[in-house]
C-alpha cells in the first residue's frame, strides 16, 4: 500500500486519495464503535435509540456516560465499552495519521539519500 524507500515520493493527487481512504476507514471504526455502544446500551439499560446513542457518543469522546446506569448489566457494558473506546481512540488516530507520518518519514529519507549522492 505504501511505496517503499527507493520509490520516489507519491504524487500529491494519489497521496490525497490514500489519505481520503485512511479518513474513511476511520470513520468506519468510528461508526461501527459507536454501533457496538448503542446496541450494548439498548440491550442491558433498556434505553431509547437516542438515550442509548448520547451515552454511547459520550463514552466515545471520552467524555463518559450522561445517564445514571440502573442495572449491573449496565454498568458492566459501560465499563468494558469505556476500555474499548479508549482503544478505538488510540487505533483511529493511528489510522488517520499513518498517511501523513509515512508521507513526511519518507520525505526525509529521500532527502537524506540526494545530500548523500551529491556529496554533501
Amino acid at each position: 500500500m505504501y511505496e517503499r524507500h527507493a520509490e520516489p515520493l507519491l504524487p500529491v493527487r494519489h497521496f490525497l486519495r490514500r489519505l481520503g481512504f485512511h479518513l474513511l476507514l476511520g470513520l468506519a471504526v468510528l461508526t461501527v464503535s459507536l454501533g457496538i455502544g448503542i446496541l450494548g446500551y439498548a440491550l442491558t439499560e433498556g434505553m431509547p435509540f437516542l438515550d442509548a446513542l448520547l451515552n454511547a457518543s459520550m463514552i466515545l469522546g471520552g467524555m463518559g456516560p450522561v445517564d445514571v446506569l440502573h442495572t449491573d448489566a449496565g454498568k458492566l457494558f459501560a465499563s468494558i465499552y469505556a476500555l474499548f473506546a479508549g482503544m478505538v481512540f488510540l487505533v483511529v488516530a493511528g489510522i488517520m495519521v499513518a498517511p501523513v507520518a509515512h508521507r513526511i518519514l519518507h520525505w526525509m529519507h529521500l532527502e537524506e539519500g540526494n545530500r548523500e549522492d551529491t556529496g554533501g
